[in-house]
């Protein structure tokens, strides 16, 4: 055992000397990897450290925080890639594509879904700053996590597609950072395109945001073009953090994720004091007190730091070992100095639920730690327990949209390796109970259900309450026929209708919830060739005709697929359900009948038809009766099956079932 570990030194040691050599060869110190290609080898005995930087040499009055907003695929990412290759944060090479986007999903989706921060060293005039970005999602589902960035910011850049123009995503993200009081600084993207039309985006911008059309900078984030005067104009107009390092301490934490080795790392603003390495912090939320392990900031790789001063963004480690114990948007304070905890975030409010459960019983633990260490990461999602006759224990957790819950759902599979059922997705009714039992049990006259399988028997309710959402189309001009005809489907009731310019449409409709929530937003960029945008945002509840469809396979109801209707659309519904269903469950040795049934009465029906061997293959000839002999024992044999025959619904069957068919 000696002999083998003076080997492994003698061989660690020719290592070393070799990497030293090649260190002195190469002309850039090498911390990870150096463009000469050298790479760094850490000892198996000893940890290699990063030079802790001192960032007590940026003055308040230096440091900028601002977010990069915008709709979905108008260049964010990429613009955040030039401005870290231009603060030399990053290399410079032809790789740096989305590369604030570290997630898997994020890569092979295209789309942001996480918010990343990194630190940046700018020169400007002489001076030296300290520029903390946020690369915030477009996507309506995760406007949470542009909500809680603009918490740490002073300003935002707000980028705008030169071709695409205003879309409804921008409108969102801008009353965001409106309504927050940020600066914002107007940035149109993509001027490199063959049908760039800058002129017509700076007069959208000037007619909606009522910003004037000279402050906007016209850049090519891909080719770099003027993305140095965003720099400038960052440094000029986002005010610095109204903040002071002599105050005891106060910091928010506005993000954190979970490693295995170090336990929480809380992402965290500080609003007053500083930190370090030693110092005793306590949690606003749990009252528990920690000892900070390592402070530091992202740029966009973890980069330790002797302190971390008032204004400033960085993470935070501290032991945290519970999941539960960094809860987002909780105010850390020094022991022994309490503060006014931060006001934090309002919660994020469900908008889709569905049923999680584990493909197999024995893997409950596993799944419920993994659900944990996402939600800890992503915490919009809420969490109830849940139990089905089918499918066993699981949860019933609420999204803000469906691209969320496949989102999560990818997540889970991919980062912690965890196999899960997801049941049909449905939206939070509400019932006003008329009898005087329920009243008594539930201790409330009005319930919210989120689970279709406790819907409320027509007998025992007053009226039935559904979700609706006031929705903000922007289309082209020559759409408008077929989006209007597309909204009046899905029972949507129009409030507004205004030119934002010669061309371009804004369209306000009132939409039941249940009607957008699978497919419209599909359906809206077929119908539009892919030029319409959609929005959306809560407006509480109205009374409906609403019944509980059940799913029935060979008489037998399947919990998992049962849903709530609106009873105009019963009929369509369940026999589109039914069709699905039957292209969705493989075929049987016997008969299989999919029924759609509004309480005893069946509304639609389609049969799996059995597989079945040619009994009368052998027959040439003869006697019908004989042929008729053998039909009829295999007719018997097929019928005794179906009774004790179960019938298995694939894992994807649930939200395959529930998509429309494409709008004609």
């Amino acid at each position: 055992m000696l002999s083998l570990v003076t080997r492994a030194a003698g061989v660690w040691g020719r290592l070393r000397r070799a990497c030293s050599a090649a260190a002195l060869l190469c002309p850039q110190p090498c911390m990870e990897k150096c463009p000469a290609d050298h790479v760094v080898f850490s000892s198996p005995y000893s940890s290699h450290k990063k030079e802790k930087l001192d960032m007590s040499i940026f003055p308040v009055e230096n440091i900028r925080n601002f977010s990069i907003i915008a709709h979905v695929d108008h260049g964010k990412s990429t613009l955040a890639d030039r401005l870290l290759e231009i603060t030399g944060t990053i290399a410079k090479t032809d790789q740096n594509k989305q590369v604030l986007d570290k997630l898997q999903v994020e890569r092979e989706r295209g789309i942001t879904v996480k918010a990343q921060t990194a630190s940046l060293f700018y020169s400007y005039e002489g001076m030296n700053y300290l520029l903390n970005l946020i690369d915030t999602p477009g996507h309506v589902d995760f406007s949470y996590e542009v909500s809680r960035s603009l918490s740490a910011c002073q300003g935002v850049i707000l980028v705008v597609d030169a071709n695409e123009g205003i879309q409804a995503q921008t409108m969102a993200n801008f009353y965001l950072a409106f309504e927050a009081q940020l600066a914002i600084i107007p940035v149109i993207n993509k001027i490199d395109l063959k049908n760039a039309d800058p002129e017509r985006v700076e007069k959208q911008i000037e007619k909606l945001f009522d910003i004037s059309k000279d402050e906007c900078i016209r850049i090519s984030a891909k080719l770099g073009t003027n993305v140095e005067k965003v720099l400038q104009e960052v440094i000029e107009k986002v005010p610095a953090p109204s903040v002071n390092i002599s105050d005891p301490l106060k910091a928010l934490v506005f993000d954190s994720t979970f490693d295995h080795y170090r336990g929480v790392i809380a992402n965290i603003a500080l609003f007053g004091g500083e930190v370090q390495k030693g110092h005793k912090i306590v949690s606003a939320h749990t009252r528990k007190t920690y000892e900070v392990n390592e402070v530091g900031i992202l740029t966009p790789n973890e980069q330790p730091t002797h302190k971390l001063y008032a204004g400033q963004v960085g993470y935070l480690i501290a032991g945290m070992k519970e999941v539960t114990e960094a809860q987002i948007g909780d105010t850390l304070y020094l022991h022994k100095q309490p503060v006014e905890p931060l006001p934090g975030f309002k919660s994020a409010k469900p908008m889709v639920f569905a049923g999680m459960y584990p493909v197999d019983q024995s893997e409950y633990n596993n799944l419920k730690s993994a659900i944990e260490k996402l939600t800890l990461n992503d915490s919009s999602v809420t969490i109830h327990r849940d139990s089905s006759l089918a499918l066993g224990a699981g949860w019933r957790l609420g999204f803000l949209g469906l691209l969320h819950l496949e989102v999560f759902n990818q997540r889970l599979e991919q980062e912690y390796n965890a196999s899960v059922i997801l049941t049909a997705p449905t939206v939070p009714y509400k019932a006003v109970l008329s009898s005087a039992k329920l009243k008594k049990e539930h201790g409330k006259e009005e319930i919210t259900v989120i689970n279709p399988a406790e819907f409320p028997d027509k007998s025992s309710v007053s009226e039935y309450l559904e979700p609706t959402v006031l929705g903000t189309i922007i289309t082209p001009d020559e759409y408008i026929g077929k989006i209007v005809t597309l909204c009046q489907t899905r029972r949507a009731v129009q409030k507004d209708m205004v030119y934002i310019d010669e061309h371009r449409v804004m369209l306000k409709y009132i939409f039941p919830l249940n009607e957008i929530v699978v497919d419209f937003y599909d359906a809206l960029k077929s119908l539009s060739s892919g030029y319409a945008s959609f929005d959306y945002e809560d407006a509480g509840y109205q009374a409906a005709d609403l019944v509980k469809m059940d799913i029935l396979l060979n008489g037998n109801s399947v919990e998992e697929l049962g849903t709530v209707v609106h009873k105009d659309k019963a009929y369509a519904v369940g026999k589109a359900m039914c069709e699905r269903l039957k292209d969705a469950i493989p075929r049987q040795l016997f008969e299989i009948a999919i029924q759609a049934a509004l309480g005893s009465k069946v509304i639609a029906r389609e049969t799996v038809k059995a597989y079945r061997k040619n009994v009368v293959a052998k027959c040439y000839g003869g006697d019908i009766t004989r042929k008729m002999k053998l039909l009829k024992r295999q007719a018997e044999g097929k019928k005794k099956m179906r009774k004790i025959g179960n019938v298995e619904v694939p894992k994807d069957a649930f939200i395959s079932v529930l998509k429309r068919q494409s709008e004609k």
